[in-house]
């Protein structure tokens, strides 16, 4: 049998990594304990796809610094060739890099499940959010030729924190649903009597499909 790929999973505890970065070495999860944060692996630097995501996160900061997100970067390149990368985008691009970028070893890349056999030697683009207490909310996993929406990325962090403030869940596309709009779905009743009652105490289209909107 083919070795699998070991990889997060969601509700897990993030790994302990050591990790050396652009600002310095930094234990992670513990030194954002308290904080939501991103790790977000990409390929290689000085490659185009990868800029355009950098630059992409970096114009996105001040609204992750809204929610209390802050960015991490990673990739199996060593430490200078980040340094220099991100000299050269402010140079070329006028675009400062605030976040640390991780240089990945390949014990820290096979941690987070990054190094996929058919997709080279490089690191896949993945993202991992997680919450305040260390655990993992989220993780997507794009292929090195396409780039990833990071407005998508900003919007699920959103949806994640009003989830876990008001017991909600959110629809497809959230805000702009076809359907119920901004608004959030609200819990199945888990009995009779609550299912009874659920259109008197919400809009929706059955007493399992009700919604709110949200304060």
């Amino acid at each position: 049998m083919d070795e699998r790929i070991n990889m997060p999973l969601l509700g897990d505890a993030f790994p302990t990594l050591q990790v050396q970065t652009t600002q310095g070495p930094m234990t992670l999860p513990a030194d954002l304990k308290g904080s939501w944060f991103i790790v977000f692996s990409h390929p290689a630097d000085f490659t185009p796809v990868c800029t355009t995501e950098f630059v992409g996160f970096q114009e996105l900061v001040p609204e992750f610094d809204k929610l209390g997100v802050k960015l991490v970067g990673l990739s199996v390149d060593q430490v200078f060739s980040h340094i220099k990368w991100i000299e050269w985008m402010k140079d070329k691009l006028n675009v400062q890099i605030t976040f640390p970028v991780i240089a990945a070893n390949d014990s820290i890349a096979n941690a987070l499940g990054l190094l996929h056999p058919g997709k080279g030697t490089n690191t896949v683009r993945a993202v991992f959010i997680v919450d305040p207490e260390g655990k993992l909310r989220l993780v997507l996993y794009y292929p090195q030729e396409i780039g990833r929406n990071m407005k998508e990325i900003l919007r699920a962090v959103k949806a994640l924190q009003i989830s876990d403030k008001e017991n909600v869940a959110l629809p497809a596309n959230w805000p702009e649903n076809g359907l119920i709009k901004d608004h959030a779905i609200v819990p199945p009743a888990s009995n009779v009597k609550d299912a009874e009652k659920r259109l008197k105490e919400y809009e929706g289209f059955d007493w399992w499909f009700c919604h709110k909107a949200l304060k």
